[in-house]
Parts: structure tokens; C-alpha cells; sequence
């Protein structure tokens, strides 16, 4: 049989890999600061935030829980304002409903000060409200005290990824569906990219991969020392009849010792409103369904040593995960202490969304924007929660470390 025929479809200053919302941002912000530049997008899929963009939860996140004065604050607190700022502009329906932490035992209370004081130092707005103040606000939660943020929003991010394509498709920028990148050579003047059947050159190449980051950039020949770990966040979509049970994003206070933020209720901007996520590792790093299971993703993570360090330091609390994943009574426990009013029969319609987790040599799990980089190249390897709020300034950051160039290396912001 011969081999498939190519297509050489030219040359481009720049060429982006991946169709979510950090990789649009990206080929968004190239455009506005080279508007002459020859750009193509290459995604993978059928349709563009197919996977984490087009699986979150949908929430404009206002910033509380970052370090003041980190890059993750900073570019929050810009995307947040720049998300709003597009959805008006777009006619892209969005809601700011707030988000209230909620304490249920004093030992959150010490927490959720902890939390009062990063708002403050964050110039984040806050109330702090007592129980009756919270019953007040909202009739069926119950809780000590609450953290009102009332800044957090609720969108559809897939409809902002669908306007941003618009607006580069207009601009004259390609974007190719159904592209999977199978070869990168990087050389003396451009990086040859192999894509499906296409083959083009680019003068620079930045890769926004989310749960195939780390493989493009093996496939780009790049010396990485880390792994792309998938944890899927299982949820539950309430009745209809209770789409109404809750005003506010209804969140716990996070437990400092745990690297996710735990099972809350989350009000969409269609109106349902979900219970979750958990956090429980994935043996697919595409599978959404409750049984996925892909023996390359599994042996991938089997032969990487960071993969057994982060389950030797968290087994316990990965045991209880699955525990819960498995009993939807055990799961709804971890609501319940706040809501007590939900019942086994609420929790329909499962789902899943998968987070790309990137984890070093030594099982440190990574949680800040990861860069591998040489001269032609930049692979953003870990854009940390939350991304999606934070994609506007991301893409532009992502852009001055690109224009910039850069010698081979890896960095951790």
C-alpha cells in the first residue's frame, strides 16, 4: 500500500497547536500584535473545545484562593475583567452570580480567615457573612459562616472559543480541524510540521496541547522531565425542579493539604445546576466516560517515576476518591454537609471533565504555567487552573515569551 499522499500548503510566520481556549487566545493575540502575520491553527479534533476548555464548569473565577502578588492572581484578576469585557462586546450571555465559601466547623472557620486575608492583599471584594446572614442569602445551605466573593461569574466557554475562531477566521488566520500533529522538525530558519495529511512550515511554533502537551513536545524532540496526568472531575447534573435549590456558586472551604478545591454545586449559565467534581485518577486522558481506559495512557504513567511518587503521597486521599466515585451516597455526603436537602435520587445525569496534571520526576505536581522552549519553539506544557478565566492575558503572555525567543529551556512562572 503507498503511503498518503501530502499536501505542502505553504509557509507561515507562526503555527499553533491546539484548538482550546488558551490556544485561541494565543492565535488571537499573535494577530493583534503582527496583524500582517500568515497564522494557522491546528486542532486535532472535529470541533474546537473538545476537551478541557469544552468540559469545565464554566465559572469566571475571581482569584480568592491565589497567592498575593502571583502570576496566577495577577492573571486572574485580568482575565476575569477581560472575559466580561468580550461577552459584552460578543452578546455572549454571562452572569455575575457570586460565589459564597462556605465554613462548617471551626476548623474551616481558621481557613476561611486565611482566605479574608489573601482577598484583601488580592484587592479582591468580600463579605463575610454569619449564619444568619447566610441563611438569609441562601435558605437551603446550612454553614457557621460564609466568604461572599461576588465578582465569580458563570459562562459558556465554548461560545467565547466559537467567537474568538470567528474573529481570526476573519482576520484571514486558517484554522484546520481534524489536524493531528504527527511530526515537528525544528531547523536553522522554520519548524516543519506534519499534521494529518498537511505539511507546512512555520518560522515560529507554540503549542498549547493541554492533555497531549507533553507529547507534542516529545514529538517535537524536546528534553522533558515531566508527565501529563490525567484526573477526571466526575459530577452530577440536579433534577430540573431543583435548579433553583441555590442563588450563588456554593463552594467548601478548600483544604490546604489537598491539591483540588472539592465537591461544591455550581450553578450553569443554561440554568441546570451540577454537584461536584471530584478528583480521581483517569486511565484515559480523552475519556469521558466512567469506564475509559487506554492501555498507552496507562503504561505511559506506569513507566514515569513522578506517577508512583504523587500515589504514594496521596493514596489515602485518592482511596477515598474512588470510594466516592463509586457510591453516589458516599459522594453526596461531602455536599450534604452543606446542603443537607439533596438526596441520593437528585444526583442524575453523570458527566465527567478531564484536568491535565502536569507532574514532575519527583511527584511534584506542578500548579504554575510550565515553558519548554528553544529557539523556534515554545510549548506551554501546564496552563494552571484557572485557565479558562485566565486565557485573554494568558494568550498575550504566552505571545511576549514567544516574540521574545529563547535558547533551550524549562521554566516553571
Amino acid at each position: 500500500m503507498s503511503a498518503p499522499r501530502l499536501a505542502n500548503l505553504g509557509e507561515y510566520d507562526y503555527c499553533v497547536v491546539g484548538g482550546g481556549i488558551v490556544g485561541l487566545a494565543t492565535a488571537t493575540a499573535l494577530a493583534q500584535r503582527e496583524p500582517s502575520a500568515r497564522i494557522v491553527l491546528l486542532e486535532k479534533e472535529k470541533e474546537l473545545a473538545a476537551h478541557q476548555t469544552g468540559h469545565n464548569s464554566g465559572v469566571i473565577h475571581a482569584g480568592v484562593y491565589y497567592q498575593p502578588g502571583s502570576l496566577k492572581a495577577k492573571l486572574c484578576r485580568e482575565g476575569a475583567e477581560a472575559t466580561k469585557a468580550f461577552c459584552k462586546v460578543k452578546g455572549i450571555a454571562f452572569e455575575t452570580c457570586g460565589k459564597l465559601l462556605v465554613a462548617t466547623n471551626n476548623r474551616e472557620l481558621q481557613r476561611m480567615e486565611a482566605l479574608e486575608e489573601r482577598a484583601r492583599l488580592n484587592d479582591i471584594a468580600f463579605e463575610r457573612l454569619g449564619g444568619h446572614a447566610l441563611k438569609a442569602a441562601e435558605p437551603n445551605i446550612l454553614g457557621l459562616e460564609a466568604l461572599r466573593v461576588p465578582a465569580t461569574g458563570i459562562v459558556d466557554y465554548r461560545l467565547i472559543c466559537a467567537a474568538m475562531a470567528a474573529d481570526l477566521q476573519e482576520r484571514g488566520i486558517e484554522i484546520r480541524l481534524n489536524k493531528a500533529v504527527t511530526l515537528v522538525k525544528e531547523e536553522n530558519r522554520h519548524v516543519t510540521v506534519l499534521a494529518g495529511r498537511d505539511k507546512l512550515r512555520a518560522r515560529r511554533l507554540v503549542a498549547c496541547a493541554g492533555l497531549q502537551s507533553d507529547r507534542i513536545a516529545r514529538v517535537a524532540g524536546l528534553d522533558i522531565q515531566h508527565r501529563i496526568v490525567p484526573f477526571r472531575g466526575e459530577y452530577f447534573v440536579l433534577p430540573e425542579s431543583r435548579s433553583a435549590i441555590v442563588k450563588h456558586l456554593i463552594y467548601p472551604i478548600p483544604d490546604p493539604d489537598l491539591p483540588f478545591l472539592g465537591i461544591h454545586l455550581t450553578r450553569m449559565i443554561d440554568g441546570r445546576v451540577t454537584v461536584g467534581p471530584n478528583a480521581v485518577l483517569g486511565f484515559a486522558r480523552e475519556g469521558y466516560e466512567k469506564a475509559s481506559f487506554s492501555l498507552g495512557d496507562l503504561t505511559s504513567m506506569a513507566a514515569f517515576p513522578g506517577f508512583w511518587r504523587v500515589i504514594g503521597r496521596n493514596w489515602r486521599s485518592g482511596l477515598r476518591e474512588f470510594s466516592n466515585s463509586f457510591s453516589r451516597a458516599r459522594y453526596l455526603e461531602e455536599c450534604r454537609k452543606y446542603c443537607p436537602e439533596l438526596t441520593v435520587a437528585d444526583l442524575r445525569t453523570p458527566a465527567a471533565g478531564i484536568r491535565a496534571q502536569a507532574v514532575l520526576r519527583d511527584g511534584t505536581l506542578v500548579h504554575d504555567f510550565l515553558f519548554v522552549e528553544s529557539e523556534r519553539m515554545l510549548h506551554v506544557c501546564n496552563a494552571p487552573s484557572p485557565a479558562a478565566t485566565s486565557a485573554i492575558p494568558i494568550g498575550a503572555m504566552i505571545v511576549d515569551r514567544l516574540l521574545e525567543g529563547g535558547s533551550p529551556s524549562h521554566s516553571i512562572l
